[in-house]
């Protein structure tokens, strides 16, 4: 039993999506450390750059500072790393593996989430063998240049209307804009620099969290 209760099929509020790279002032684990005491609920470790020896390697070691506080690890497009590591689950997007593929490989996966950056995504047999969609992103970011849809608030209404499985916004998140994505439809808001890049990721966390809690 995670920290939240499961009786949700996705109970988790606050979403950390962190690597190494995104951390300039404070070691990776410290700052998954100190943003869960601020209210972050998940955690995925995003390691675009590492070959997956180091990539299991970070992802052993977090997992093992995220089991204190009940915490679960959610591992970026690396199946392999998922896996071994014992993850919670995988996140995957419009051009990575796909989330048909993930089920059937690995049958202890209990979260399976995946990117949506075309509306056609919604009809696809990928979403609905998912647990939750990422609106990826919401706002363009600098650390994600990837992407092709720009969603806005706007796109998590149209999102919303579509589907009822449950939605992560992502993409340039932050304590101005994560009370209004929640009122639009999501039911999770994901953070990166706002988080990692913070002076003080517990106290950005616990503001964050808490618009997520007004809204």
């Amino acid at each position: 039993m995670w920290r939240q209760s499961m009786q949700h099929k996705f109970p988790f509020r606050l979403y950390l999506v962190i690597s190494e790279d995104s951390c300039p002032k404070c070691n990776f684990m410290d700052v998954a450390e100190q943003a869960i005491s601020g209210g972050v609920d998940i955690v995925q470790l995003r390691e675009k750059t590492a070959v997956t020896a180091q990539f299991l390697d970070k992802a052993l070691r977090l997992q093992d500072r995220l089991s204190r506080y009940r915490v679960p690890l959610i591992i970026n497009d690396n199946l392999e790393v998922a896996m071994q590591s014992s993850a919670f689950g995988i996140h995957v997007g419009n051009s990575d593996i796909s989330p048909t593929h993930v089920r059937s490989a690995w049958k202890d996966c209990r979260s399976l989430g995946y990117s949506i950056e075309y509306l056609e995504q919604l009809e696809n047999e990928d979403t609905q063998a998912s647990d939750c969609l990422g609106i990826s992103p919401v706002f363009q970011t600098p650390t994600k240049n990837d992407t092709v849809t720009e969603w806005g608030i706007q796109g998590i209404e149209e999102i919303r209307s579509r589907t009822d499985k449950p939605l992560i916004a992502i993409g340039n998140m932050n304590v101005q804009n994560a009370r209004e994505a929640i009122k639009a439809g999501a039911d999770c808001i994901a953070v990166v620099s706002a988080i990692c890049g913070a002076d003080n990721p517990a106290k950005a966390a616990y503001e964050i969290r808490n618009q997520i809690e007004k809204a």
